[in-house]
């Protein structure tokens, strides 16, 4: 098992495996958020600590719910609101770094074309 965690450790996430690769995005939030999504089933993510210490921010068609600690701010994780989608976002920078030594980065043009290539 793997963990993430936020900068004061109030919020932490286990996954089962290391991600092989991680997606940075360009989308109008992401780029603000700065983070590197690591896709996982949400049956194989744990919440570990702080499930209760998440705020959730949503936007426009409000069908992805953004976690980020409630103490120190980092943005930790996104959900699905449609649980039938077997899909959420893990920010891996809050994963060792040595964890990522082995993932490929993929570049997501969410901003304009939906594209993704290899960085």
């Amino acid at each position: 098992m793997i963990e993430s965690s936020c900068h004061c450790g109030a919020v932490k996430l286990e996954m089962p495996a290391a991600p092989e690769s991680v997606t940075d995005c360009n989308c109008s939030i992401c780029r603000r958020y700065g983070v590197l999504w690591a896709y996982y089933s949400p049956a194989h993510v744990r919440m570990v600590a702080g499930e209760s210490t998440t705020d959730v921010y949503m936007w426009g068609d409000k069908s992805i719910a953004f976690h980020r600690c409630g103490t120190c701010g980092c943005v930790t994780h996104w959900a699905a609101i449609d649980k039938s989608l077997d899909r959420m976002g893990v920010n891996a920078r809050l994963m060792a770094p040595e964890i990522l030594v082995g993932a490929r980065c993929r570049r997501l043009d969410g901003a304009d074309s939906e594209e993704t290539r290899d960085a």
